[in-house]
């Protein structure tokens, strides 16, 4: 770096490499999952050890994709921003994290199709970790707004997409399949089993989302978690409590979301228009600060003729 004609130690040097750096590994480690993780690969290894969480593979596979097709835009983001805010969300915010999720997802993979589980669920784990701190930076230090809709498209939506895959539904499948709550492929009829884990573990974390979601009216987290819940009850047999509480999670979701919506929207409105005031006389008593008007005389000649 010292034969180089440029001065590293200078800020806007330093954060160009940055930008580099974060570019090049992002873009290759999403170029060799893309070609290294087969979808239909690791949805044959989940019908070989089916649970009471198990998701349809066919509708993880579209999400996959979907935080794929996020990451790619965010890499061009990267490339193609001026702005010092984005820079700084990409570099100082999810940049390094990412990029380490990325590199654990792809060990994950691999781990998954060899079908060693319990350091599937290891990974699974560190991947957990890193995605919620990079959401947590990124909400505190570089909260989406309005102004930069592309951050929020491309930076906020595929991190915020990549933490609700191993939460809502890779983590405690993988953590399942470790505890052998499993049941065999020709085996159908034992599908009750753990069931109630199943139940406790659809509930914790949905209620989780579905709390997310109506304090910060997430459309990213809905939509994601109620397609999680749709994968989840849409694989049979499904035991029925897991059934019933994924299904109403699918329902829960968007209506929190929209009475959520609806609430500030009419709570901003009543801000607006305040108390409806009544007219008074230009020149009599006005009303106390304690909202009761003042008695004043009647003048009867006037007010019955």
């Amino acid at each position: 770096m010292e034969d180089l004609p440029i001065d590293t130690s200078h800020p806007a040097v330093r954060e160009y490499l940055a930008l580099i750096r974060c570019v090049s590994t992002t873009f290759v480690i999403d170029a060799d999952f893309s070609d290294r993780h087969d979808p239909q690969t690791a949805g044959k290894i989940s019908e070989l050890y089916p649970s009471a969480i198990s998701p349809k593979p066919s509708l993880i596979a579209v999400f996959i994709v979907a935080i794929y097709v996020g990451q790619v835009g965010y890499c061009v983001l990267l490339v193609l921003s001026r702005k010092p805010e984005t820079k700084r969300a990409i570099i100082q915010g999810c940049g390094f994290p990412l990029m380490l999720a990325n590199w654990v997802m792809a060990f994950w993979a691999i781990a998954w199709i060899l079908q060693a589980f319990l350091l599937s669920t290891v990974l699974l784990g560190v991947l957990l970790g890193l995605l919620l701190y990079a959401n947590v930076v990124l909400l505190i230090y570089h909260a989406p707004t309005g102004k930069r809709p592309l951050d929020v498209a491309f930076i906020h939506a595929p991190v915020r997409l990549f933490l609700l895959l191993p939460l809502g539904v890779l983590f405690p499948y993988s953590l399942f399949v470790t505890l052998g709550l499993t049941w065999s492929p020709g085996e159908p009829q034992h599908y009750a089993r753990g069931q109630w884990p199943g139940l406790a573990v659809m509930l914790g974390v949905n209620l989780l989302g579905l709390l997310v979601i109506v304090l910060r009216r997430d459309i990213v987290w809905c939509a994601a978690a109620t397609w999680i819940c749709a994968s989840i009850w849409s694989e049979k047999p499904k035991p029925y409590p897991v059934f019933l509480v994924t299904v109403m999670f699918t329902v829960l979701h968007p209506a929190g979301l929209v009475a959520s919506t609806l609430w500030v929207w009419l709570r901003g409105r009543r801000r607006r228009t305040g108390p409806i005031a009544l007219p008074g006389d230009e020149n009599g008593p006005h009303p106390q600060p304690g909202g009761e008007r003042p008695a004043r005389e009647v003048d009867t000649d006037a007010l019955w003729g």
